[in-house]
């Protein structure tokens, strides 16, 4: 019998977690003939997530879960739960429902026609407000013309991996992670699902606006090389556009005689300069943080208990 494991990234999510383990078991129910484990990760929650999830491990033993020493971020804990999944595949899913559990089901029967990736693609994006949906699609359209890998639109962690691609995944222990680039770099075999975002079910999202900017910066500099392009790129434009400017000045003056402008000129000219540089130094310290933290060579996260047991 083939085992499914559901890995479940949670932080601050104890009153959303006995609602998804209900569909959960209803979903188990439905489908006989595999074998499942529900695999929570508490990314270091500030409530009592890691009791509730206790409580569940006690009432039902296909529900694990892994306690994490501290809040990592999303994507570490979903490299936990690859580290700790012991499934044929994978289905991976937030805590608050939004994920409509009964989609998995059609992963299934795509999983078991051969394919190694079935990711959810969303139809809609629920209540997001309209900056947030256009900011989103604006940027994987810039992401998906920063790299010569695929980047998949309205696409998010929602989705079943095979086995092959949980090992594959599991290979790639770098710091600063972004998941969603990972999924289309490690290639296999992928399919799609379409499916309508839900409501969240109870808590509030830890996904502000600055979390989302992190998490953009993250995703470019951690998935493509490209911003430090763009640095060279405005370098040569800007120094172009002073040689033009600079001909412009010295021919304006020769045949009209027109006195320069010294003191504007010089302080636009240094303001823009100064405004391109700690651009282009900023986009390489971005880079060059990350080279530093990668050369610690650190574990990526560290686990406080598995199952109430002490690692």
């Amino acid at each position: 019998m083939k085992k499914v494991s559901v890995i479940i990234p949670c932080y601050n999510e104890a009153q959303s977690a006995p609602l998804l383990h209900a569909e959960l078991c209803k979903l188990a129910d439905s489908e006989p003939n595999y074998e499942w484990e529900f695999l929570f990760i508490n990314d270091g929650s500030r409530d009592n997530t890691v009791e509730v999830l206790s409580a569940l491990r006690k009432q039902d033993k296909r529900c694990n879960y892994v306690d994490l020493s501290r809040n990592y971020g999303k994507e570490v804990a979903l490299l936990a739960g690859f580290d700790y999944a012991t499934g044929d595949c994978a289905v991976i899913m937030d805590a608050d429902l939004q994920h409509p559990p009964h989609v998995v089901h059609d992963m299934l029967r795509k999983w078991e026609d051969g394919f190694d990736d079935v990711y959810a693609r969303r139809v809609t994006r629920g209540k997001e407000s309209w900056l947030r949906k256009r900011l989103s699609l604006a940027y994987y359209k810039l992401l998906s013309k920063s790299t010569r890998i695929d980047v998949l639109p309205n696409v998010g962690d929602f989705r079943l991996l095979d086995r092959c691609c949980l090992d594959a995944l599991r290979q790639m222990r770098e710091q600063c992670r972004y998941t969603k680039g990972m999924y289309c770099y490690v290639g296999f075999k992928k399919t799609f699902v379409d499916f309508e975002t839900q409501d969240r079910v109870a808590g509030q999202s830890s996904m502000s606006y600055r979390v989302l900017i992190r998490l953009a910066i993250e995703g470019l500099t951690a998935y493509t090389t490209s911003p430090l392009q763009w640095a060279t790129g405005i370098g040569v434009i800007v120094s172009l556009i002073s040689f033009l400017y600079a001909i412009w000045v010295v021919i304006k003056t020769i045949v009209w005689g027109d006195p320069v402008a010294g003191f504007p000129t010089l302080l636009i000219a240094i303001l823009f300069l100064g405004g391109v540089q700690l651009l282009s130094l900023g986009i390489i310290g971005e880079y060059l943080g990350r080279v530093f933290n990668e050369t610690k060579n650190r574990p990526v996260y560290f686990v406080r208990t598995y199952n109430d047991k002490k690692i």
